[in-house]
């Protein structure tokens, strides 16, 4: 058997869900249901609190569908000030205790927005200073040691639409500023093409920084219309900026093929932003994106 390089998994946000708790996301445990009926075998933990929190009940349920934990996920928003810390901390510990118990290895760090995810309302400046950066890398080397320190997990940080690192210029600079034994990248393909950054570029250039990816793509002509507009990253989800593959860019067989030249082990975590959806929409795509993916690559198995 092919050893496998790019280990292929999903996460609740195909399914919508940005939320703990939310009644316009789909109940957990349909959600769990239906990952394992599309074939799949790891997962993210999402947002802390959606699934089960107590781990002997979370193993429980996985261990009945045979999935895994690939991943927790955290928020931060270190360059507001070192204080920020002392905020971060403790939902991220609770995430890091969830995340280890379960056997994952990784926590995905999605630093704040500058404009509200939901509403697109402006709650500070789009732009760093010096002392800003600072703040922000010094807390995330932090963080990245602590959970290595502690836990055993690997930070991988995730560049996001309308925040502060998100165009290639700003994730070149973080990488640069920041320590690879404690923070590498979960190259997000959506969220990059959305601020003009290349994921190939970015692998090519940064090849021992990629640690994790999100598997995702931007419909070209609603991402023209964002950016004639400059839409929030709230209007552009509404609009359809996220698009299920193979139908949008990047091409995702040209980098499951440039993460394989890696070779090494590596999760490639669908995510394709559908907040909010219909309960009945994400299964027939998730399926549908399973089968594409098993086409792309050599050695790319979908788990």
């Amino acid at each position: 058997m092919t050893i496998n390089k790019l280990i292929i998994g999903t996460a609740p946000d195909s399914w919508g869900v940005w939320f703990p708790d939310d009644p316009r996301q789909i109940p957990w445990e349909r959600f769990l249901d239906e990952v394992a009926e599309s074939g799949y075998r790891w997962i993210e933990l999402g947002p802390h609190g959606y699934l089960p929190s107590d781990p002997a009940r979370l193993a429980d349920e996985l261990k009945q569908r045979d999935l895994s934990i690939s991943a927790g996920t955290v928020f931060t928003a270190f360059h507001r000030g070192l204080d920020q810390w002392e905020v971060a901390w403790e939902p991220a510990r609770k995430v890091a205790e969830l995340t280890a118990a379960m056997g994952g290895e990784h926590v995905v760090v999605i630093p704040a927005m500058w404009r509200d995810d939901v509403t697109g309302k402006a709650v500070e400046p789009g732009t760093l200073g010096d002392s800003q950066w600072n703040d922000l890398c010094e807390g995330h080397d932090r963080l990245g040691r602590v959970l290595l320190e502690d836990f055993g997990l690997h930070q991988q940080f995730h560049s996001h639409a309308d925040s502060h690192v998100g165009a290639q210029a700003d994730i070149e600079h973080l990488l640069r500023r920041t320590d690879p034994r404690h923070l590498n990248l979960c190259l997000d393909t959506g969220h990059a093409e959305y601020c003009g950054a290349s994921s190939l570029d970015l692998i090519r250039t940064y090849p021992e920084r990629i640690g994790y990816l999100h598997l995702k793509q931007i419909d070209p002509e609603v991402l023209a219309r964002v950016n004639a507009e400059n839409l929030t990253w709230a209007a552009a989800n509404l609009a359809g900026v996220m698009t299920e593959p193979p139908h949008g860019l990047p091409d995702l067989r040209e980098v499951i093929e440039a993460v394989e030249a890696l070779d090494r082990p590596i999760f490639g975590i669908v995510e394709q932003d559908m907040y909010p959806v219909d309960f009945d929409v994400p299964l027939p795509i998730a399926k549908r994106t399973r089968e594409y993916l098993l086409s792309c690559g050599s050695r790319t198995r979908v788990h």
